[in-house]
């Protein structure tokens, strides 16, 4: 199942990728969501192998997701691989410069099933695909705004 969206954003595109990129910013805000965040590599720099084990509980389960940052291209594009329960999900972050002042966000994600049981659980989602993709629109549109007045 595939969502994407673009969002123009009204800043800078360093601007923009520095907040995507402010990794310890997204650990405090996943945090305060309840979930426990550990980083399990050893980089020292923002990069491609950084990853993150994720543990949370969901609807009465406890769950855990593994990230990892596959590709890191400053002031153009990321790309994140997360892994749980037979899921797999790859997110990817494309900047373009529309303007000094302007940057077009392109954000879609990917999740594919690697088991018969996460097959199931991504036909269940088919059917609220739409809602699912309105929510995904609206938080990358409410981030961008975010970033804007920042």
């Amino acid at each position: 199942m595939k969502f994407s969206t673009r969002e123009d954003i009204e800043a800078p595109i360093e601007k923009v990728f520095a907040h995507l990129s402010d990794f310890e910013t997204h650990e405090r805000a996943v945090l305060h969501r309840g979930a426990q965040v550990t980083r399990i590599d050893c980089l020292a720099a923002p990069g491609a192998g950084m990853c993150w084990l994720t543990r949370f509980e969901f609807r009465g389960k406890p769950r855990e997701v593994e990230t990892e940052l596959t590709e890191y291209t400053p002031d153009e594009a990321m790309e994140l691989k997360a892994e749980s329960s037979g899921l797999v999900g790859i997110t990817r972050i494309d900047l373009v410069a529309l303007s000094p002042r302007k940057t077009r966000l392109a954000v879609s994600l990917d999740v594919k099933p690697q088991t018969i049981s996460a097959r199931l659980v991504l036909q269940g989602l088919r059917l609220a695909k739409s809602n699912l993709s309105d929510r995904f629109k609206t938080g990358i549109a409410r981030y961008g705004r975010y970033i804007e007045g920042a």
